[in-house]
């Protein structure tokens, strides 16, 4: 069952990307002067659009049901 459209997909893998390489990399580097430091930690939360692209499901679209992909209704 896929609800994310393509575009979707590569947005969110690439957001995930983007946050998971601020939280790994982060704390090492100059990356985020320091009064943004503390927000490295939150970089984490990238495995969710990352996994959710992957997978091209979202489960906040499921429960509000709606998506971007078209539905096969059945009459």
């Amino acid at each position: 069952m896929c609800n994310v459209s393509g575009i979707g997909q590569f947005l969110r893998v690439l957001i995930g990307l983007i946050l998971i390489a601020l939280a790994w990399l982060g704390p090492q580097t100059s990356l985020l002067s320091f009064e943004w430091m503390h927000l490295w930690k939150f970089g984490w939360l990238g495995l969710i659009p990352l996994l959710s692209g992957i997978s091209a499901f979202c489960p906040i679209y499921a429960v509000f049901g709606f998506g971007h992909k078209p539905h096969n209704e059945k009459k």
